[in-house]
């Protein structure tokens, strides 16, 4: 094989990218990494006024981010966000699903609702936004990069109260195995990262809209995960945009259907 330059391994350069969930933490570090190796970005979110503040500050470093809002779970919204992406940029070459949600819930006070919506948000999207752009990446036949956020959770239960979280995050890693299998004909590799505990606006609205007798418990939750942690310390969103970056790269160019742990070490303990 071609003995190709760092420089043009790494660049996204003409490529066109959508992010789930890119408005804030996890999705906007990983947004930012790939407007700048090169790539056009549309960011899809359902909180659109976040979506707009993020897209309109990387517009000032002269990159092309862009905004729609999104409900992720719902058939027609992703439909309309492919719509806007190959219209608005061109087509689509990378798909990164990054939106979720993990409200803390033992299953004992669990309701369906609250079941169904995690479901909604974290696994349902994965399988819309995969089923539709890859029929776009299949018509443009160039092949393309899908990269699915799931969890250490998809490997190994972190707290208690995260059952349906914990549930959707394994469904996705299923779900990015088999799809994987079935694209590789297409050139279109699917691949995953998975998280371990990372600084993020969520994280802290999670502990913060607790009830007390619940964040109390949640605290304690969190002191115990922090000290699983031979790192030391919680990530960052850049430190999943970096990997996000690898993935979407040509440094990736032999990888599907794989997951790679992004922890500081958690799954160790």
């Amino acid at each position: 094989m071609e003995n190709v330059p760092l420089a043009q391994l790494i660049s996204l350069k003409g490529k066109i990218a959508i992010v789930t969930g890119g408005a804030m933490g996890i999705g906007r570090g990983i947004v930012k990494r790939l407007a700048e190796a090169g790539a056009k970005v549309l960011i899809a979110d359902f909180n659109h006024e976040a979506a707009q503040k993020t897209a309109k500050e990387l517009q000032g470093n002269g990159w092309v981010v862009l905004s729609i809002k999104t409900d992720v779970g719902n058939e027609a919204d992703v439909k309309k966000m492919i719509e806007v992406c190959q219209e608005a940029l061109g087509g689509i070459d990378i798909l990164v699903n990054n939106a979720g949600i993990y409200p803390p819930e033992p299953v004992a006070k669990m309701s369906g609702e609250d079941f169904e919506k995690v479901m909604h948000v974290n696994l349902r999207s994965v399988f819309l936004t995969t089923k539709y752009v890859s029929e776009v990446m299949k018509q443009q036949g160039r092949g393309g990069k899908i990269i699915n956020i799931t969890s250490v959770d998809a490997i190994h239960p972190s707290m208690v109260g995260l059952a349906h979280y914990d549930a959707s995050k394994h469904g996705v890693w299923g779900f990015t195995k088999n799809s994987a299998l079935e694209l590789a004909k297409d050139k279109i590799w699917v691949n995953a990262i998975a998280p371990g505990g990372i600084n993020t606006p969520g994280v802290a609205a999670m502990q913060g809209v607790a009830p007390q007798a619940d964040a109390e418990t949640l605290k304690k939750q969190t002191e115990a995960f922090m000290a699983k942690i031979p790192m030391g310390r919680m990530g960052e969103p850049d430190e999943i945009g970096k990997v996000a970056l690898f993935l979407a790269s040509d440094l990736a160019s032999y990888m599907t259907g794989e997951q790679v742990v992004v922890d500081g070490g958690v799954l160790l303990s």
